[in-house]
């Protein structure tokens, strides 16, 4: 019987070396990464502070509800989209140390402005999936049904 240690670890198909590094999967997380934080940053040039890291994270968030609800539920996504479009793109574009960071700012001059801050984005952030979690789900039986 394996320890619960053993029981676990992934283990790798047969064939491949344990130590083996995915190279294809960090090449698609750092570009995806690349495109995520150029979207945030231009984010930022539009909308300066907090708005706009508030803006960024819940889109991002509903984003992430969007596409983990397609690739998990409705196609047979390529094995590098997840990582390419949810830590990558996605990964880069939402920004919760910079979410903190603005909060830390915002506390030295308006203390309970910063705690609201903190409070609307993390519930802002938790309702953005579910809404894209379940859009998504809806629009595909409706879609569904059509085809049947």
């Amino acid at each position: 019987m394996a320890s619960p240690a053993e029981a676990r670890t992934v283990r790798e198909p047969a064939g491949k070396a344990a130590s083996a590094t995915p190279w294809d999967v960090l090449a698609a997380v750092a570009g995806g990464g690349a495109i995520g934080s150029v979207l945030r940053w231009s984010t930022s040039l539009v909308w300066p502070g907090p708005v706009s890291t508030f803006l960024v994270n819940v889109l991002g968030c509903l984003a992430i509800g969007v596409l983990m609800c397609v690739i998990t539920e409705l196609v047979n996504p390529h094995r590098l989209l997840r990582p390419f479009l949810g830590v990558g793109v996605l990964g880069g574009f939402t920004t919760f140390s910079t979410y903190v960071t603005d909060a830390l700012r915002l506390a030295l001059s308006a203390p309970l402005a910063a705690l609201g801050y903190l409070l609307a984005t993390v519930l802002c952030c938790v309702l953005a999936v579910f809404v894209g979690i379940t859009t998504t789900r809806a629009l595909s039986r409706g879609l569904r049904r059509e085809v049947a």
